[in-house]
């Protein structure tokens, strides 16, 4: 199964796949972890059974037994005692069955919170090994509701829903048993209505499961919705535009609650036509002490025991839309766990320590979407140890699938990528990046303080060369003004730094690790033209004899480099330097020109 996950109806169909034994197949190495406190929990439930069944038989021998005696006798005080003692012995095994249902209900809790959390780990795990086409089809909302509403969804389902259905089947069997012992002819009779029972439980079945799956990937868009203007509120409202943000959530919502409604209803149906079946049973009952010869105590006894049957039905009943919910997110989560990345490390991967010689692009081609809307065009070009290279185009035009490809996010369709002569598919992903120094135009900062941030806690990388990179590119100045110092916090998005701050701060990051390669997209368009002076500053002194990819639209950071690529469509259309290809007079000179015509203290003459 490839990265497309919740775009066609492919994956939904694949989803419904998944059926319970099959979702129980995939959760059996998180239970056998937990077999022996499980077992606990399933000898409990045997022993809660047999307490809960033993007073209603017990009743029923006191009534045609001693206690008939002592009425028939007139001796009301033995028949007093007798009640009294049947009272006790049903009090103490109430309350035994309070205490061992307590101590099972909090055993399960902690299994299922153990189990969840070892699943959520699972996921989470998974999805940091899945590519960037996965994350370019899945909305963040969706995902978080994968990791969070659906695991809570089959913890539900495994630790609660599926152990109460278990007990109450092993509570309906011993019902049904002292039944057939006590009276076989009455229980056989009653259990005439067991197949229409079975029916009106399937057609439920059959109604409400693709609703529940419904309701699952409301549920998600939901999330989706929510968490994609909440991260987008400074845009809408600067641009006054709540109403269309609110609309948008009420109709997500809106779709929820349709199918929120059906379920509900159609559960409400189904669980007071099994209250009416109860009834009917108790009159069969009545109607059977008339005709046959039915002892009173054994019809108190199959009167509370249809009450205590009604309870488990009653129970599965309600625990339908439990178990619907729980499947439908089993699918999910499963449909996710069996996705595999496009993008893997090879199975003998070749040893490379660091950049040597240079790096190579050999007749690349590439799309994203599989067919003949390439990207890149035959695109080769060579980046030699020490020198700095740089990217030139408007956007659109390819500049930044370059660096995917490098940095191995995507694969070429067709051609290869060789550092050192080696094909970098050759080499783990791990490998490859760990020598590579990035900054990006979209600045993601995370929770934690700032050197944490920098230094993303990884082994290699020490105290002293964070605190390094920061001076090399002056943001030690931005992080000893805070309280803190690099102890500092991060806000939520860093909204505790300025843009031109963050930036900085990126700009350490990929410093930080000391790389063979630096790559700089748009590294400097988004800061103020005094932060940028800084920052040229600090690179002129940071890319001597260091190599250096750069993708800028601003030509003015790319005025010294060794050499100019131009790409245009996906093709390299010009290369050579800044005076080479202002003297070529070809797109490059055209862009040059746009830029800075009108601007003072900037030649725009080949010499």
């Amino acid at each position: 199964m490839t990265a497309e996950f919740y775009e066609d109806e492919k994956n939904t169909r694949e989803e419904k796949e998944i059926s319970l034994g099959r979702a129980f197949g995939r959760l059996t190495p998180f239970l056998r972890e937990h077999k022996w406190r499980l077992a606990v929990c399933l000898g409990l439930l045997i022993v809660v059974t047999v307490f809960t069944l033993g007073w209603p038989w017990l009743l029923q021998q006191a009534i045609d037994g001693p206690l008939s005696d002592h009425i028939e006798e007139t001796d009301l005080e033995a028949a007093f005692t007798t009640l009294l003692g049947i009272a006790l012995i049903i009090a103490l095994l109430q309350i035994a069955t309070i205490v061992l249902q307590y101590i099972q209900r909090v055993k399960l809790e902690i299994i299922g919170q153990d189990i969840m959390l070892e699943l959520k780990q699972k996921l989470f795990d998974h999805i940091l090994s899945l590519d960037v086409p996965f994350f370019d089809k899945n909305p963040v909302g969706r995902l978080m509701a994968r990791v969070e509403s659906d695991t809570e969804s089959l913890r539900m389902l495994f630790t609660y829903s599926v152990v109460l259905v278990i007990g109450d089947v092993v509570m309906i069997l011993g019902i049904y048993g002292i039944m057939l012992y006590v009276h076989w002819k009455l229980a056989l009779t009653l259990m005439l209505l067991f197949p229409g029972q079975i029916l009106l439980g399937w057609i439920f079945h059959r109604l409400t499961t693709h609703r529940f799956l419904e309701v699952r990937k409301r549920m998600a868009e939901v999330t989706a919705t929510l968490t994609e203007f909440l991260h987008g509120m400074s845009i809408v409202q600067i641009f006054h535009r709540g109403d269309w943000a609110r609309k948008r959530v009420y109709r997500a919502n809106e779709r929820k609650f349709s199918e929120d409604a059906y379920v509900n209803i159609a559960v409400c149906i189904f669980f007071n036509i099994l209250f009416y079946f109860e009834w009917l049973k108790m009159g069969m009952v009545l109607l059977a002490g008339a005709l046959w010869d039915v002892s009173a105590g054994t019809i108190v006894m199959f009167i509370i025991l249809i009450w205590k049957e009604f309870d488990p039905i009653a129970r599965t009943a309600d625990q339908l839309g439990t178990f619907q919910k729980g499947l439908a997110g089993a699918r999910r989560i499963f449909a996710l766990l069996e996705l595999e990345p496009k993008v893997v490390d090879p199975v003998r991967p070749v040893s490379w320590k660091g950049l040597k010689e240079g790096i190579q692009f050999k007749n690349v081609w590439f799309s994203y979407t599989d067919d003949d809307n390439w990207v890149l065009r035959d695109v080769s070009f060579e980046i030699p140890v020490g020198k700095q290279i740089a990217l030139a185009g408007v956007t659109g035009g390819g500049k930044s699938t370059v660096i995917s490809l490098l940095l191995r996010l995507y694969d070429p369709q067709k051609g290869r990528i060789t550092v050192d002569g080696i094909d970098i598919r050759d080499i783990t992903k791990a490998d490859l990046r760990r020598h590579f120094g990035l900054v990006l135009q979209d600045i993601i900062l995370f929770p934690g303080n700032v050197e944490s941030n920098i230094g993303l806690e990884a082994e290699y990388i020490t105290h002293e060369q964070i605190i390094t990179a920061c001076k090399t590119v002056a943001a030690d100045s931005v992080i000893n003004r805070l309280p803190d110092g690099y102890h500092s916090e991060v806000s939520e998005k860093g909204s505790n730094f300025s843009r031109g701050e963050r930036q900085l701060l990126s700009f350490a990051r990929a410093l930080a690790v000391n790389p063979d390669l630096l790559i700089l997209d748009e590294a400097t368009s988004s800061v103020d033209p005094e932060t940028e002076r800084t920052i040229q500053e600090s690179l002129k002194k940071l890319m001597a004899g260091r190599t250096s990819l750069i993708i800028a639209h601003r030509l003015s950071t790319i005025l010294d480099v060794d050499r100019i690529l131009v790409i245009r469509h996906g093709e390299i259309t010009e290369r050579g330097t800044h005076t080479e290809l202002l003297l070529q007079n070809g797109y490059y000179s055209k862009l040059f020109h746009l830029q800075f015509k009108n601007r003072s203290g900037v030649s725009i003459n080949a010499g």
